[in-house]
């Protein structure tokens, strides 16, 4: 593995590798954060893989227990996680060296985490939001892109990073689409100063999830991954399987004049996001017919389940090669 890839991240987060193990709901856990920290990147995950709140706390004190190098969580800050303020200070009380805000403001954990000495990169899909977040104090942004995972955005990376680098002061990471060094490459030239790396690091061995999913994610193509509103009441990314198929792709209609009414938008939001994360649990973890599997385009490029340790050594390795094939390029 190459030394170091010095990046704006990279210092500002004192890592080697401008590698972020993306936070994956039920998917990231205590040996994919630390081993991801350990191999030089940076791991993270979504306080919410850990309920109730005392799994959580217990969570991050055996993280800091295996690793003393940075880590990350990922809070939601809208009004459907009721518990952000304990995830927040949990947190800050364990010592996590990096947040990851979605889906609100990021205001009073921005605040409270500089207080703390720890860096706040917040999700954006387009310029205005970045804007607001780097108003705020934010040290970064994540610009996640299509071809995410998940809650993927609408533009191509190859529009998205460099728009934003345009206005922006603030180091940039990309999301969407990555499991390949030489991508890692073409972000950097883009204008990133990192990437988020997550559909990968589900085909890991460290993976507590069903085989059934791994293997899914090693078997399926770019063309197998869709957009459905049914998980969350947001467009979200999963694998195209039968069940999925049955589902359709679309939250039904009284759901959707509920999700979208004023009066009713603060109940059915929450009661989506409910039934969504009860599906995506029966699917990750044990065998079911109800198969609805997060994952990005990215499954193209992903056609072995190997360990944190590896995956991290195959991307540097790769990204090392791409560097050596644009030398040869040259005039």
């Amino acid at each position: 593995m190459l030394k170091q890839i010095r990046t704006p991240f990279t210092d500002l987060m004192k890592i080697d590798y401008p590698i972020i193990a993306a936070p994956m709901f039920l998917v990231s856990n205590t040996e994919i954060v630390t081993q991801s920290s350990e191999a030089g990147g940076i791991g993270t995950f979504p306080a919410l893989n850990y309920r109730p709140i005392e799994k959580y706390d217990e969570a991050l004190k055996a993280m800091r227990a295996k690793t003393k190098k940075p880590i990350g969580v990922n809070i939601i800050v809208n009004k459907s996680n009721t518990r952000q303020n304990d995830d927040l200070k949990y947190a800050l009380d364990n010592g996590v060296d990096l947040f990851i805000t979605s889906l609100g403001s990021p205001k009073k954990v921005i605040e409270e985490a500089h207080k703390n000495g720890a860096k706040v990169f917040c999700d954006v899909t387009n310029l205005e939001h970045a804007l607001k977040v780097e108003d705020l104090g934010a040290d970064g942004v994540i610009a996640v892109g299509a071809g995410a995972g998940g809650h993927a955005g609408p533009i191509s990376p190859f529009v998205l990073i460099p728009w934003l680098k345009t206005r922006l002061q603030v180091p940039i990471i990309a999301a969407g689409g990555i499991s390949h060094g030489s991508m890692i490459t073409a972000a950097l030239a883009l204008g990133a100063s990192g990437v988020s790396v997550g559909t990968r690091f589900i085909a890991s061995k460290e993976a507590d999830i069903d085989a059934a999913y791994k293997k899914a994610i090693v078997d399926s193509t770019p063309e197998d991954i869709v957009m459905t509103t049914r998980v969350s009441g947001t467009p979200a990314a999963v694998i195209n399987t039968p069940y999925v198929q049955k589902l359709g792709t679309d939250l039904p209609w009284a759901m959707k004049v509920l999700k979208d009414n004023k009066m009713t938008k603060k109940y059915m939001v929450p009661l989506i996001h409910y039934l969504g994360m009860r599906s995506l649990e029966e699917a990750a973890t044990k065998p079911s017919w109800k198969t609805v599997w997060t994952a990005g385009q990215s499954v193209g490029m992903i056609d072995d389940i190997l360990s944190v340790k590896e995956i991290y050594a195959k991307l540097v390795n790769e990204y090392e090669e791409s560097l050596r094939s644009l030398d040869k390029t040259k005039a």
